[in-house]
């Protein structure tokens, strides 16, 4: 069968030896896998490798690439699911905990770590393979010029590692940009200690117009704000996830 054809955005790996590696950064405590996005299986085949994996999960949207996996992958731990992973409800295909692994589409992938935010109590570890200026973005600290939204939601709930770079000749059709595979543990925080839905609508006002201070970004939410709390006169980007938790608490105050 002639190789699935490139979909949403997503370059295939063709490189095994980058594949084992990718591999490599999964814990060895799982025993449920979900493989997102598995095109012609080069992750797939290694991840079988593994016996300390009992399930593997193949999340796939497009066709040819199941009808692909389906003809060359023959193993009673595996399950190709052939589905749009940001559509899909994911306890009713994986059993909690599982662990999350891929090689991302790239136009998708802020998508997919906002899926994992919301399934995070299911999902206690992640490996993915991402644009390189993605992956710089979701692990900056505050006081970086490529801190942003994601960083500080992923952060909130995860320890994140920059694994290593990935170069484009590993991949069929070459990307126009350098790759990079990180990892996500779920860290010990169970509850931010404020309201969570507004700590989301604050991260991202106050990210919205990130050139200006926090009493400004965050007036379509609050309003003028008079008050002369120490973060106001910050921006965005120089605020840990300790302070977005802070000035969420002062918001609900205001908004009261």
């Amino acid at each position: 069968m002639v190789r699935p054809k490139k979909h949403l955005g997503q370059h295939f790996l063709t490189d095994k030896n980058i594949a084992r590696k990718i591999t490599q950064c999964l814990g060895t405590e799982y025993s449920s896998v979900c493989e997102l996005g598995p095109g012609t299986g080069v992750l797939t085949e290694i991840l079988l490798e593994n016996n300390l994996i009992s399930s593997l999960t193949l999340v796939e949207i497009d066709t040819e690439s199941v009808e692909y996996l389906h003809e060359h992958f023959h193993d009673e731990r595996l399950h190709i699911v052939e589905a749009n992973f940001l559509k899909t409800d994911l306890r009713e295909i994986m059993e909690s905990p599982f662990a999350l692994i891929g090689n991302f589409p790239y136009n998708i992938s802020s998508q997919i770590f906002f899926k994992v935010i919301d399934y995070r109590t299911m999902i206690p570890e992640v490996v993915g393979m991402i644009q390189k200026e993605v992956a710089e973005r979701i692990v900056a600290k505050s006081g970086n010029k490529t801190y942003g939204i994601l960083s500080v939601l992923l952060q909130a709930w995860f320890d994140i590692e920059y694994c290593f770079t990935v170069n484009e000749t590993v991949f069929f059709p070459p990307p126009k940009v350098k790759s990079a595979v990180i990892k996500l543990r779920r860290n010990a925080t169970e509850k931010l200690g404020c309201d969570e839905a507004m700590f989301f609508k604050v991260v991202k006002a106050g990210f919205g117009q990130r050139r200006k201070t926090l009493r400004n970004a965050l007036k379509p939410l609050t309003g003028v704000l008079q008050s002369d709390h120490v973060l106001l006169d910050k921006r965005a980007e120089q605020l840990t996830v300790s302070d977005f938790v802070m000035l969420t608490n002062f918001v609900e105050t205001v908004l009261q």
